[in-house]
């Protein structure tokens, strides 16, 4: 697995990329990607662009200050990935806001796109019941925002 920061042909908006290989565990009994696990390809993939932005979403949480969760995700499914794919996940920020995002996000293989989804994060921090809803750290909002080379909302 690794991960690079691209601009996608057509769009000045800057994509993180992240490669990942398709093993046994992602496949169902015909050796195809399990739908849910582009989800999780997803996932890492948002999760590895926090990352190199300098936020590691276990840091955040432990720290007391908040977490991203989904709030919302769209997935159309084009070609399956099979067994030993190749795959990149691109993540590009669509919409930010003070309290949540949407990515745009597409799985592919070499240029065939396999897999596209639109996914709403939402922020949250502890409270005395649990989480609730809360408004991106400013400082993270300026940097996810800076990164993505949009203006939030």
């Amino acid at each position: 697995m690794n991960a690079s920061a691209n601009a996608e042909s057509g769009n000045s908006a800057p994509s993180f990329q992240l490669h990942v290989r398709v093993y046994w565990e992602d496949t169902d009994a015909g050796g195809i990607v399990f739908y849910a696990n582009y989800l999780k390809f997803m996932e890492r993939a948002r999760t590895e662009w926090l990352r190199t932005l300098g936020y590691g979403q276990e840091t955040s949480r432990q720290s007391g200050g908040g977490m991203f969760v989904v709030s919302e995700t769209q997935v159309r499914y084009v070609r399956p990935a099979r067994l030993d794919d190749w795959l990149t996940v691109t993540v590009q920020v669509a919409e930010a806001g003070r309290a949540s995002m949407v990515f745009d996000q597409k799985v592919l293989r070499g240029d065939q796109v396999l897999t596209e989804g639109r996914i709403r994060i939402g922020w949250v921090q502890p409270g005395a019941e649990g989480f609730r809803p809360g408004r991106i750290p400013a400082d993270m909002l300026a940097v996810l925002t800076g990164a993505a080379g949009i203006h939030h909302n």
